[in-house]
């Protein structure tokens, strides 16, 4: 395998992605729909990369595409709108995929389309970056500190500003009702179920929320019962208009913002271990993570069906990445 593309580079985050992918040696593809045209282009040259423009609504046009393909990692959002049809064209394609999802419904979609995936040799790699990376690298490694674990109890510290991607995404795959993971089923929960994390820096209010990390904390680890939290710095959630907002923070921003994990497991015997993830800003680390995973892919490190980036590659996946570190409590 030596050809990645990289579908919806010319995006704020696809574009990080790709400056870290074009040092890996491997052959890369840019790609993304006819209006980023020019985008792609200025960015294929900077780093010695080719070019396809192809939309996702036309399945002969996809399967075109990804003609001579080995990996694809989707970076085009919002995902509930890209992640189904570009994961049925690698399939039918034999080309493994990736992405950096955080929205419940492509990990649905992935389980969906698991057997057919397993039958056709093919990886599904949906939340290669992002939380799904960090949140179960974390869960992965306190877990394992339990013998009998029962319960995993883990929160994300989220700072700094969102892209305007990253604002159009959240604003289209708002969960309905928020959820929680009881005895392998996703149930109901009241939002107002507030508690308290420490990310090392004393206890922060979290709200629960529904993140994709209630399936692959589950896959990863086999753990039935599962409650994910978020804590929010003031102001990173965009206001007024998204059409007005930057394409995302600015390197400085990124570096003033890093981002934090803690979780809770606790264990048949009633024993309880806490552990923190301390980590560089959320967009750093989607793009650095994004760009290893489909490194290692192409080096030969494949499971078929649908896998999880702790799964596949081990809870220590994280703290490959950057400057990140677990710390026991």
């Amino acid at each position: 395998m030596t050809t990645l593309m990289i579908y919806g580079a010319a995006g704020y985050t696809g574009g990080m992605v790709a400056e870290h992918a074009a040092s890996s040696g491997h052959g890369l593809v840019l790609a993304g729909r006819e209006n980023d045209r020019e985008k792609l282009q200025a960015l294929a040259d900077r780093h010695g990369a080719d070019t396809r423009l192809f939309s996702l609504d036309d399945p002969d046009a996809v399967a075109a595409g990804l003609a001579g393909i080995s990996v694809v990692l989707n970076a085009a959002g919002p995902f509930a709108h890209t992640a189904a049809p570009l994961m049925s064209a690698a399939i039918r394609a034999g080309v493994h995929y990736l992405d950096f999802s955080a929205e419940l419904d492509t990990y649905r979609e992935a389980l969906a389309l698991d057997p057919r995936a397993r039958e056709a040799g093919v990886m599904l790699l949906p939340g290669s970056g992002g939380s799904v990376a960090i949140l179960g690298s974390l869960a992965g490694h306190a877990a394992a500190r339990v013998t009998s674990p029962r319960k995993i109890s883990i929160a994300l510290h989220v700072a700094g500003s969102m892209s305007k991607g990253s604002a159009v995404s959240a604003s289209q795959s708002l969960a309905p009702e928020t959820l929680q993971l009881v005895q392998g089923a996703l149930v109901t929960r009241s939002p107002e179920d507030v508690r308290e994390f420490d990310f090392g820096f004393g206890p922060r209010s979290s709200f629960p929320v529904t993140l994709p990390d209630l399936l692959t904390i589950h896959q990863a680890t086999g753990v039935s019962d599962i409650e994910t939290f978020v804590h929010v710095t003031a102001g990173s959630f965009a206001t007024g208009d998204v059409k007005d907002l930057p394409a995302g923070p600015s390197f400085e921003e990124r570096e003033a913002n890093r981002y934090q994990a803690s979780v809770e497991v606790t264990g048949a015997d009633g024993s309880v271990v806490r552990s923190v993830l301390d980590t560089v800003n959320g967009y750093t680390f989607t793009s650095m993570a994004a760009a290893e995973a489909a490194r290692r892919v192409l080096a030969g490190d494949v499971r078929p069906g649908f896998q999880t980036p702790a799964g596949l590659f081990g809870n220590g996946f994280a703290e490959t990445i950057a400057d990140t570190r677990i710390v026991d409590l």
